[in-house]
């Protein structure tokens, strides 16, 4: 008997198949350290007790992407090995936050099956939830892959395709427990720019740049526990590892600090797409675009969703050519929900 693991192929998943994915993790304040290594992450609330504690939480919890990537890679093994690029997300939601010592585990669902026209190849739709150690859900997601089949001969199963939110309500968001900016420190925080200074359609170039080095991308992908197999083996792709997507949300995501410090915690994902590859050394920059917003019941807490551009370069604001298909330039469109102070 066969004792490696070879991943599953897409003729291997079901509709209604659960995944119950090996290896649980406990967090520490080692992972906020490592993460505001790899990125130049500065958000006051998950750098600082303190500030946190100001805020209403009892201590800074650990960054809401750096949780995602710690459930996200707990999947890999049992969802996207055998993977050719994962292709986006939605209706994901931050439940709770990630405090040093909590432990975990994460669950998936087949919800949806599509075998692409080449018969080589299909599409996975998983749900996925991350547990804490007491079996709360902490956050979940929906996320698409595609797969590569063992056997091209293999019958394609019966398409199913998940009814999605295009866009989740303010109602659907969960705001922590406790949360209360309306003592909120702008100057400790490092902008002065609140809720009610962002219009509807405003769009902000975040200036900076980043270029994405092999040492790191590889760095993050082993922190996270991701074994696709695109990421490391060049055999496997011989044009370059491809950089773990993960790594280009994070990525974007600290570039978005400048211009929107105070867009503090995550905690809605309706739509993201990585709309184009990207390997080391493209110099990644970004852009955000103010979508909607809505006030919330928690003391001076206002939720602003915002679609986040991170290109390889090309003019500022530009996302899709006359087409209607993504310009060559982008590397990942992101659309969320965040908590800012009012």
């Amino acid at each position: 008997m066969a004792k490696t693991n070879p991943g599953r192929f897409f003729e291997d998943y079901s509709i209604g198949q659960v995944l119950e994915h090996a290896v649980p993790r406990t967090v520490s304040g080692g992972e906020r350290a490592l993460y505001h290594a790899l990125y130049p992450a500065r958000h006051a609330l998950y750098s600082s007790d303190q500030f946190a504690q100001s805020c209403g939480l009892p201590a800074s919890p650990i960054d809401d992407l750096a949780a995602f990537h710690v459930i996200f890679g707990k999947t890999v093994p049992d969802v996207s090995l055998n993977a050719v690029a994962n292709l986006g997300y939605a209706e994901g939601r931050w439940l709770k936050p990630v405090y040093p010592g909590d432990t975990l585990r994460s669950v998936s669902e087949v919800i949806g099956l599509k075998e692409n026209s080449n018969g080589k190849t299909g599409v996975v739709y998983v749900r996925t939830r991350g547990l804490n150690q007491r079996d709360e859900t902490v956050m979940e997601y929906v996320r698409w892959v595609m797969v590569r089949k063992n056997d091209p001969a293999a019958p394609a199963p019966e398409t199913v395709l998940p009814d999605l939110k295009k866009t989740l309500s303010v109602g659907d968001l969960t705001i922590p427990e406790g949360l209360d900016f309306s003592g909120y420190d702008f100057t400790l925080a490092g902008e002065p720019h609140r809720w009610s200074d962002y219009a509807i359609g405003e769009k902000i170039d975040h200036v900076d740049g980043v270029t994405i080095e092999e040492a790191e991308h590889m760095l993050a992908t082993r922190l996270w526990q991701n074994t696709a197999k695109v990421h490391f083996d060049l055999t496997f792709r011989p044009e370059g590892r491809l950089i773990y997507g993960g790594h280009i949300i994070s990525m974007a995501r600290a570039l978005s600090f400048n211009g929107l410090a105070n867009a503090q915690m995550i905690v809605g994902l309706n739509s993201g797409a990585h709309a184009n590859p990207c390997f080391a050394g493209l110099t990644v920059k970004a852009w955000s675009e103010v979508l909607d917003k809505a006030e919330t019941a928690a003391p001076g807490v206002g939720a602003i969703r915002l679609r986040l551009v991170a290109t390889k370069g090309g003019d500022p604001f530009t996302l899709k050519s006359e087409d209607g298909k993504y310009d060559g330039n982008v590397l990942l469109d992101l659309d969320y929900w965040a908590l800012m102070p009012m």
